[in-house]
């Protein structure tokens, strides 16, 4: 089926808002033939109308956990499509009810807030913006928080949970009660943050885990390959209440339970018009940390002039269709094949001891210079190098 015989299915005015769409973007009907397909696809699905059904947002949700736009790694006609079938439907629901499911909410936000999709739906009074209250939505770090309500069930000091016996198997019985509790935690929480970091790079690398150089651990120098450098894409960023520097991001990392929440300190330094579905590098396995209340779960790793940081700060970028969760290494035999720590021990300062070697370089690639051997290493995706946009010779972190 061609793409104009899947847009003749639509109805008005989905149909009319896909076509205004189309004859501003090029690759609306999807850049390669692959993609062609999948587009023509969720048209379909959209134009049937039973993907869109209130009932059936649960397994749409499910869908779009992983996902920034429906049908590939940009936005198409797809995306257009379901935003405009899904307007009526969520228009329609209670501000209570619009977090039941979450990923189709922020998907929807998504879709109506490019610039694009927003020209074209405000000449029409048939898609009106529809507005969120993201400060009641779910937290999106809960998932990663779940073991602690499992650590206040039992009040009984000899009868430990189930889930806290089995991550704490060594501890001993004659601990005092809050002792026991709080190495319980700390056990339960190094526990899940192992297993996501293991299971974000075995999705994303899984030919490469267990490699000869891949790190068991973090014995040894630090080395720049035990950082988690992924590709993130900033789904929404707001500034945060309390703090007047701070940005609140939410970055799809292309893991299964949804983006997580980081703070950056960049609102002197970079426009949130500059921040808004920016693509970037972020170091995913640094120990959480709380920045006015908020926890922050990855560091946005952006380049600072050789000047300081009144000479401009940039987010460093990947190579242009990166997708969220694409590995981002370091080049070098010794570094291309090694498995990243899960987290990295703040006691053992690894990314302090690693980060003064980071620079761009005249170029604008962002690398990482050897102290010992002035050796570079280029840091990079599969597809190309990783780059400052304008600034040379600039500290990366």
């Amino acid at each position: 089926m061609s793409f104009q015989d899947s847009l003749a299915k639509l109805n008005s005015p989905v149909k009319d808002l896909v076509q205004s769409v189309a004859q501003k973007e090029y690759a609306l009907e999807g850049k390669t033939d692959e993609d062609k397909d999948e587009v023509v696809k969720w048209i379909d699905k959209v134009a049937k109308g039973d993907v869109i059904k209130a009932e059936n947002f649960k397994s749409l949700d499910a869908t779009l956990v992983p996902q920034t736009y429906i049908a590939t790694n940009y936005l198409t006609a797809a995306d257009v499509a379901m935003y405009g079938a899904l307007h009526p439907v969520i228009s329609k629901l209670p501000p209570q009810e619009h977090f039941s499911h979450p990923s189709v909410t922020r998907y929807f936000d998504h879709i109506q807030s490019s610039p694009l999709v927003r020209e074209s739906a405000d000449s029409t009074s048939s898609f009106p913006v529809v507005s969120f209250d993201f400060s009641n939505a779910p937290k999106l770090e809960r998932p990663a928080e779940a073991p602690k309500k499992k650590e206040k069930a039992p009040k009984d000091a000899n009868a430990p949970s189930t889930s806290a016996a089995a991550a704490n198997p060594e501890a001993k019985s004659t601990d005092a009660e809050g002792s026991k509790k709080e190495k319980k935690e700390k056990k339960e929480k190094n526990k899940d943050k192992a297993v996501a970091g293991a299971d974000a790079g075995a999705k994303k690398d899984g030919k490469k885990a267990g490699g000869k150089n891949a790190p068991a651990a973090d014995e040894g120098e630090p080395v720049p390959s035990m950082i988690d450098l992924r590709v993130g894409h900033i789904l929404d960023v707001q500034k945060h209440p309390d703090a007047d520097g701070l940005y609140i991001e939410q970055i799809d990392l292309g893991e299964e339970t949804g983006p997580r929440t980081v703070v950056s300190g960049l609102v002197n330094y970079i426009p949130i018009e500059q921040m808004r579905d920016k693509y970037l590098v972020a170091v995913c396995n640094l120990k959480p940390a709380s920045m006015r209340g908020v926890k922050s779960f990855a560091m946005v790793l952006c380049a600072t002039s050789k000047e300081g940081k009144e000479g401009g700060i940039e987010l460093v970028q990947p190579p242009a269709n990166s997708k969220p969760g694409d590995r981002v290494y370091f080049e070098g035999a010794e570094f291309e094949n090694a498995t990243p720590l899960s987290q990295l021990n703040p006691k053992k300062k690894i990314f302090e001891t690693i980060q003064p070697g980071f620079i761009t370089l005249d170029s604008r690639e962002a690398a990482w210079v050897n102290p010992a051997t002035k050796s570079v290493h280029r840091i990079r995706t599969k597809a190309a190098v990783c780059v400052a946009p304008t600034l040379v010779g600039a500290s990366l972190s």
